[in-house]
């Protein structure tokens, strides 16, 4: 069945606090989509973004963006008030976010929303910790320590900290208690915000498409708690990053300088951290696109150290296994799987195999650069089971 949609990320929605977030532009954007006929809002991905700004390298892939946290929503709690939600007013700005005024602002206004918060009783809180404690008791104390050491990343802490020696771990919730509340505070009321907007877009007939990143980010939670499920030296540095090879785009290729998955150990461990991450993204979404699916097929190995993306190889990846564990352990999941870039036969069937649907872009169809594979985005050329994009980031817009 045909259905359409529009791709809006959360942090381009109006508003006047800096960034778009779940306020009441968020609902209003949904009653849009409900009057224009459509059925998705796809959004990117809604992890806390660190150095860079990107929402395709988070600090944790499990975790949720304060910044999206509704200053007026806050303000009808109790929590904020009037003159503090001055603070934020960006009247007169032209539109674009500073993500610098962002964070110099934006937490420390939630910083005094927490203050308040910490003096009331929230019988919810308990439970919600109790829920997210795989994932939230690593992130929390990732965040306190970053913001104890300046912002640095996790690989230029004190060692026995960085290597997460039990004694200093111990030492360090003890040391950190008020600032690992604050962050775990921030993760409640996104989720009780996302929850609420989420519930609002299904009872109007909108399903919500989110975006993941396959790999996760070198200064991020997930690497600093989980350096077995990496290919990493002695250092419990990435011995290899992640990266694309030259094509018509780029003549070096693409070097991201994500650290790679040891996939044998996540064979071994029953693929259980992807089955806990994807328990997470079904919370958060109605339909999973998952970025670069082409890597589960055979993934890009390029040599940590190297300037370029030029000199990596392909290397094997989980391939079907991975998506039959997850069907079993958690069932039916509605992926999409975006499988751009350079695709082989393997990639065709690995993505045939899984069910999902593929993507299509329509304006690909019209770049001289890839004059062999451009025909398989024309109209005419598409199959049933595909999603369709007018364009990527890679494009101009339709209208120029």
């Amino acid at each position: 069945m045909r259905a359409s949609g529009i791709l809006m990320p959360v942090f381009s929605l109006p508003g006047k606090y800096g960034i778009g977030c779940f306020s009441e532009e968020a609902y209003r954007f949904v009653d849009f989509l409900v009057k224009a006929g459509q059925k998705y809002w796809q959004i990117l991905p809604l992890g806390p973004t660190g150095y860079g700004d990107s929402p395709y390298q988070s600090f944790s892939v499990f975790a949720g963006n304060p910044y999206f946290i509704d200053p007026d929503a806050l303000r009808k709690k109790g929590l904020l008030g009037e003159e503090e939600l001055q603070e934020l007013d960006t009247a007169g700005k032209d539109g674009r976010i500073d993500y610098g005024w962002v964070y110099e602002h934006r937490l420390a206004v939630l910083k005094k929303a927490f203050v308040r918060w910490k003096n009331t009783e929230d019988p919810d809180f308990p439970g919600f910790l109790q829920r997210t404690s795989c994932w939230l008791e690593d992130y929390a104390l990732f965040m306190a320590e970053k913001d104890a050491h300046g912002g640095k990343a996790f690989c230029e802490w004190e060692d026995d900290i960085r290597f997460r020696k039990p004694e200093a771990l111990e030492r360090e919730k003890i040391i950190r208690k008020e600032e690992i509340l604050f962050y775990e505070f921030l993760q409640y009321e996104f989720m009780r915000e996302w929850e609420a907007l989420k519930s609002y877009a299904n009872a109007h007939g909108i399903q919500i498409i989110g975006d993941i990143p396959i790999y996760v980010a070198p200064d991020s939670a997930d690497f600093w708690a989980n350096p077995s499920l990496f290919q990493t030296d002695e250092k419990n540095l990435p011995s290899a990053v992640a990266g694309v090879p030259p094509d018509g785009f780029s003549a070096d290729g693409q070097l991201w300088g994500n650290p790679l998955y040891d996939w044998e150990e996540h064979r071994r461990t029953g693929y259980s951290w992807w089955v806990m991450r994807m328990r997470r993204c079904v919370e958060f979404y109605d339909v999973v696109r998952i970025d670069h699916f082409r890597g589960f097929d055979e993934y890009y190995s390029v040599k940590a150290g190297e300037e370029t993306a030029a000199g990596g190889v392909w290397k094997k990846g989980p391939g079907l296994e991975l998506f039959q564990t997850l069907r079993k352990e958690i069932g039916p999941v509605s992926i999409i799987a975006e499988d751009l870039g350079y695709i082989t036969d393997s990639v065709r069937k690995l993505v045939k195999d899984t069910g999902y649907p593929n993507m299509r872009v329509f304006e690909f169809g019209f770049d001289s650069r890839d004059s062999s594979g451009r025909w398989a985005y024309l109209p005419f050329n598409y199959i049933n089971n595909c999603v369709v994009y007018t364009g990527t980031h890679d494009n101009e817009t339709l209208a120029g």
